[in-house]
Order: structure tokens, then sequence, then C-alpha cells
């Protein structure tokens, strides 16, 4: 069974989306400038994963138009295979499979709702 194993939430404005979420919740930012992205931790981590099991990070990034609201992200085996899969159920591809430095590989899909997910790998 794939499991989620990160969150992404766009933003219109990154600087006043960290503040809130440093603010209300208490979530740590990292900026990935390189990447034009923003690591958000939400509980303690050990070799960049969360040390309580069942919790998961997150990210931001500048909200576009295929991700316009919240997305979780599965982690799965292969993204060629679960690519391939969510296109015979009946979702697409938004997004093709991208290395994303040396941490892993990413895509996003749509599920048959128009909902956006994210795949890592």
């Amino acid at each position: 069974m794939d499991s989620v194993v990160h969150f992404e939430v766009p933003a219109d404005d990154l600087g006043r989306a960290k503040t809130f979420y440093g603010e209300v919740f208490g979530w740590k930012t990292m900026d990935i400038p390189h990447m034009n992205y923003v690591m958000v931790e939400t509980t303690e981590t050990e070799n960049r994963r969360p040390k309580q099991p069942g919790a998961i990070n997150g990210g931001m990034m500048q909200r576009d138009e295929i991700a316009t609201s919240p997305v979780i992200v599965i982690g799965v085996q292969s993204i060629e295979a679960t690519l391939e899969k969510v296109e015979r159920a009946g979702g697409k591809v938004v997004m093709p499979k991208v290395q994303v430095g040396d941490m892993g590989h990413y895509a996003r899909v749509a599920d048959s709702e128009g909902n956006v997910i994210g795949l890592w790998e």
C-alpha cells in the first residue's frame, strides 16, 4: 500500500505563508532557492525523516496553474508504473516525472475527480 509521505501548500506570497504557518502552527521553514521551494518541518526529524510514526513534513511553492490548492504527495515504488495505472483508471498526468536534486523523482497527476496528487519515488 502506498502512503502519503509529503504535502505541498501553494502560496501567492511565500513570505506571508511562511509567517502564517510559523505563527499559527509553529512550523519551521527552510528556503531552497535553486528549486524555488520552501521545505516545511511540522515534526522533529532524524536524517531528514520524521521521528514520529505517521507524521509528515512538506513544502511550499509559488501557486501555479496546476497546483492551485494543497497537494498530498504519495510515495510509490515506480513513478512510471503508477503513471500507467493512473491513466488506465481515468486520471491523467499533469506533470511528468522529474529528477529532484539527488533526493528522488517527482510527478503530478490528476485523479478521476480532477484533484492534483503528487507522486514521489
